[in-house]
């Protein structure tokens, strides 16, 4: 729809005459005449009625002048938003590994949300494959996960360094290397999760 033609509508309606809003937004009466008869066609109905004194809006375009109405107040909403300060704030879904979103993380949104009380902190645990899916899917704004990642779309940035341990009962005899434990069961992760993978790749390694 055109909104030029919206805006001729509007000041014609509030000033019930096409010479007064002619006047108003300095077009000439046979441009906005035009443009009224262009909506109208448009509409298919009718949206003023002409008399000696100037013009009165129809049922209809009373109606359209409510809509005309909201159209701008949410075009001046818009620039509002696109031209404001750029702090942050509105919803904002972070992925994470569920160790990261226990240890690393509380303290850091907590700082976060103080600086920036306005947006809305959602945060979504699973693993790292799910977490880059989940990005790549647009359905999570970023992620904390296990790198380095192998997705070009994607940016990446080191954020803290962690060592990968294994954990065993105090009489287990001393582990040291991969060899040691290929015939123990070991408790790991689901699939996707990188701790497991890099634990595979060490047998691959070894195999």
């Amino acid at each position: 729809m055109d909104l030029l033609a919206l805006k001729m509508f509007q000041t014609v309606a509030k000033l019930g005459s096409i010479s007064q809003a002619a006047r108003e937004l300095r077009y000439a009466q046979s441009n906005i005449t035009m443009k009224i008869q262009q909506l109208e066609s448009d509409l298919k109905t009718t949206l003023f009625y002409r008399h000696n004194r100037g013009t009165a809006l129809t049922a209809k375009g009373s109606m359209l002048l409510t809509y005309t109405e909201k159209i701008f107040d949410l075009i001046e909403e818009t620039k509002s938003i696109m031209n404001d300060d750029q702090t942050p704030r509105g919803p904002l879904i972070i992925g994470s590994m569920e160790t990261t979103a226990a240890v690393r993380l509380p303290v850091l949104f907590s700082n976060y949300l103080k600086d920036y009380p306005d947006v809305d902190l959602i945060l979504k645990t699973g693993s790292t494959e799910e977490n880059i899916q989940g990005v790549l899917q647009y359905e999570l704004d970023g992620a904390f996960v296990a790198g380095p990642i192998e997705q070009s779309v994607l940016n990446q940035l080191e954020v803290f360094e962690e060592e990968l341990v294994l954990v065993t009962d105090t009489i287990h005899p001393p582990i040291s290397s991969i060899k040691d434990i290929q015939t123990r069961t070991l408790l790991v992760f689901r699939t996707g999760c990188s701790y497991r993978k890099g634990l595979n790749n060490g047998f691959t390694k070894r195999a």
